[in-house]
C-alpha cells in the first residue's frame, strides 16, 4: 500500500509539474498559448526563420542547442529522464525584424517529437533590432539593384595573370557602401575561387616601417559564384567608414591551389568619395 501511495505521489507530482509548466508557459503572452514544440532525445528538432537568426536564448541547460546556419536552430534535450509533456525550456529566437518564442516540452514518443517547424506569421512579434541597421532582404534588393545598373568607374581597374579586375561602381546607402566589381579572365583557364577578402592598406610601404593592414568582413557577397571561365561580376557590401589619403581600400580574389593565381583591386579615397546614391530610376520596380 505504502508503495501505491508512494506512486500515486510522483505522479501527481510530475502532473502537477507538466500543468504548472503550461500555465507558465502561456504566461510569456498575456491572454495568448505560446506556441508548443515537442523535443526527444534522439531526435534533432529543427526551427527555421524565414530571415538570419541573430540571437537565441534557451531558458534552461536542460535542452541543448546550436545554429548551424544563419536562419537555422538545432535542439535536443540532453536526456531522456523527463517525464512525459515536462515542460524543459522556454527557447527565445530574435531575427532581424522579429522574435518569437516556444515551449519546449519533452515527449518520449519519436513520432510525436517536432522535427521540422517553419516559424509562421502569426508565431512573430515584430521587434526593431538596434544592432540591424538594414535588413539582409533589404541589403539584398538593393544590391541586385546595382549590379543590373551599368558602370560608372572607367579607369578604376589592375591587371594581372592575364586578369582584368575593375571597379564599376559604388553606392552608399544607410550605413553601408555597395562596391560593384567585375573580372575579365583573359585565359582558357577555369578561375575557381577560394576567396574574396576586403583589406584597408597602406598606399606605399617603405622597408623601414611596418605595413598596417585592416581585414573587413563584408556584411555581403551577392552572388555565391565559386568559380567562373570568362567573365564575373559581383556586389560587395562593406560599413561605412573614412580613411586617410595613405591608404587604400581593396578587394583581393585569390584562386584555390595549385595554380593560386591571385588579383587585388586598390580603392582610393577619393573613389568612395564618390559613391552615387541610389535614386528613383535605380529602385524602381521590374
Amino acid at each position: 500500500m505504502k508503495i501505491l501511495n508512494a506512486v500515486i505521489v510522483r505522479s501527481f507530482l510530475a502532473l502537477s509539474a507538466v500543468v504548472f509548466g503550461f500555465a507558465g508557459a502561456r504566461a510569456e503572452v498575456p491572454g495568448t498559448p505560446m506556441p508548443q514544440l515537442f523535443i526527444n532525445g534522439s531526435v534533432t528538432t529543427v526551427i527555421t526563420a524565414s530571415e538570419p537568426v541573430r540571437f537565441v536564448d534557451i531558458s534552461t541547460d536542460k535542452v541543448a542547442g546550436d545554429r548551424p546556419i544563419d536562419n537555422t536552430v538545432r535542439l535536443k534535450p540532453k536526456d531522456d529522464l523527463h517525464a512525459e509533456g515536462e515542460l524543459l525550456a522556454i527557447i527565445t529566437i530574435v531575427t532581424e525584424r522579429y522574435r518569437t518564442q516556444y515551449a519546449l516540452h519533452y515527449t518520449a514518443k519519436m513520432t510525436a517529437a517536432t522535427t521540422d517547424h517553419q516559424i509562421l506569421s502569426e508565431e512573430r512579434t515584430p521587434y526593431n533590432n538596434p544592432a540591424v541597421t538594414m535588413p539582409v532582404s533589404e541589403m539584398a534588393r538593393l544590391a541586385r539593384a546595382v549590379i543590373n545598373s551599368s558602370a560608372k568607374f572607367r579607369n578604376v581597374s589592375t591587371k594581372a595573370n592575364r586578369m582584368v579586375m575593375r571597379l564599376n561602381t559604388i553606392y552608399a546607402a544607410g550605413d553601408y557602401f555597395f562596391i560593384d566589381f567585375s573580372v575579365d579572365n583573359r585565359t582558357n583557364i577555369r578561375f575557381d575561387i577560394d576567396e574574396i577578402r576586403v583589406k584597408l592598406a597602406d598606399r606605399k610601404v617603405s622597408k623601414s616601417t611596418n605595413s598596417q593592414v585592416v581585414e573587413l568582413t563584408p556584411a555581403m557577397l551577392l552572388e555565391p559564384v565559386t568559380s567562373f571561365r570568362k567573365g564575373y561580376r559581383n556586389v560587395i557590401v562593406v560599413r561605412k567608414m573614412t580613411f586617410p589619403n595613405d591608404k587604400v581600400l581593396s578587394i583581393e580574389m585569390t584562386e584555390k591551389q595549385i595554380s593560386g593565381r591571385s588579383i587585388t583591386l586598390g580603392i582610393d579615397y577619393e573613389d568612395v568619395l564618390s559613391a552615387d546614391s541610389f535614386n528613383k530610376s535605380l529602385l524602381k520596380e521590374e
